[in-house]
């Protein structure tokens, strides 16, 4: 755990994988993140395989850096307990839709009188302002509904799902950054403010920012979809014993490449060297990088293209990112064992502040309410308050 945002208190109404997503990020840089669950529990908790209940494999690698406390936010008590939870906090996250946080006591109206001050920040599946705003979404929803599903078509031109929580992750990403400009905001001129990161929205964004291509400009001047990326021959290449990764990108990669597989009547080609053409070219560079790949084993294209500073890579399994040279020095998965979990491995988090001296053990997923006695009694709640509250359901408490 990293101590940038030390002292900065976040209330995490979020579930699933978007906004925990986006907290465990806020947690990892050091601020103190209260996850608030139903009594339930997070649903994301059930993913198998886990050791017990309440800590499935999909929870642990969402919900490192957090405190958890289990409130009945239906009952009046249990959203007293949020309303003075969120009165002590700075940031309150949720991505629920908008009627949910309002049934809960949880809308943004609500917590603004509580305090003034509050960043509040939401990732609802569609924005407030469209016809959507009460629909459900989750991330299969977003990947279809966003364009990313049919861009991933397989060739029979059937539209797939990307084989990762692309969506949710993307989306908690800037929900992530949207919390840090906020509080950058609250933290300059001590006023709060109201962030909608609706996941449609941002998405639909992040796939076009590239694919809306020609059709930027008005009349149009090309077809939707980035030329390079829409290439057939753009993809891993087959070598003499396997697959591997082989992106020429610049004026020199091309030329060095072209050098190194005896093609010097392309070294000059001003279809190669001018940037603008290679452009529309694209698709018959690739091709020739296809036709030429097989002539030589997947090690020698690796050594011969790292040689040359050709951007080059392995085609890792799932089960080869173990093995990465680059990743074990990094220290990116990490072996933990407690009486609760057992022996476990985490992610570790990415990032790296360099100099910073007070960087702690991070702190493991916790169990369902694990934490919350405490948190109640840091709220002034007295030990008989609290077995009252666990007692009329309001708590529960590991």
């Amino acid at each position: 755990m990293l101590s940038l945002l030390k002292g900065l208190r976040v209330v995490d109404l979020s579930t699933i994988v978007l906004g925990p997503y986006a907290t465990q990020f806020l947690g990892d840089f050091g601020a103190d993140v209260i996850k608030v669950e139903a009594q339930g529990g997070d649903v994301f908790r059930a993913v198998r395989p886990g050791r017990t209940n309440d800590l499935g494999v999909g929870f642990l690698n969402f919900n490192r850096n957090k405190r958890s406390i289990a409130v009945d936010l239906k009952q009046k008590a249990g959203k007293e307990i949020l309303h003075k939870l969120v009165a002590q906090a700075d940031v309150f996250v949720h991505n629920m839709r908008g009627k949910s946080a309002q049934d809960l006591g949880a809308d943004f109206a609500t917590l603004k009188a509580v305090n003034p001050q509050l960043v509040y920040c939401a990732a609802p599946g569609f924005a407030s302002t469209g016809p959507d705003a009460q629909s459900p979404a989750y991330d299969d929803i977003i990947q279809a509904r966003s364009g990313l599903a049919a861009l991933n078509a397989d060739t029979d031109g059937a539209p797939q799902f990307v084989r990762t929580i692309a969506c949710d992750k993307v989306v908690g990403l800037h929900l992530a950054l949207a919390v840090v400009s906020g509080v950058v905001q609250q933290q300059r001129t001590g006023e709060g403010c109201n962030i909608e990161v609706p996941m449609l929205e941002s998405m639909t964004a992040f796939v076009m920012a590239e694919h809306l291509a020609g059709h930027t400009l008005q009349p149009a001047e090309g077809e939707l979809g980035y030329d390079r990326l829409m290439s057939k021959s753009r993809k891993p290449y087959k070598t003499l014993n396997g697959y591997v990764a082989i992106m020429p990108y610049n004026t020199k990669h091309w030329q060095r490449f072209f050098g190194l597989v005896g093609r010097e009547d392309l070294v000059e080609a001003e279809w190669v060297t001018d940037s603008a053409q290679r452009s529309q070219h694209i698709d018959d560079l690739y091709k020739l990088v296809a036709d030429i790949a097989p002539s030589r084993s997947s090690e020698e294209w690796l050594v011969r293209l790292a040689e040359l500073d050709i951007p080059c890579s392995p085609i890792n399994s799932l089960a080869d990112l173990a093995h990465d040279p680059q990743l074990q020095a990094s220290n990116w998965l990490q072996t933990h064992k407690d009486e609760v979990r057992g022996e476990y491995q985490s992610l570790r988090s990415p990032f790296i502040v360099h100099g910073d001296s007070a960087v702690s053990i991070d702190l493991p997923a916790p169990q369902l309410g694990e934490q919350g006695a405490a948190i109640l009694a840091q709220l002034g709640y007295g030990p008989e308050q609290i077995e009252t509250l666990v007692k009329a359901k309001v708590v529960t408490v590991a």
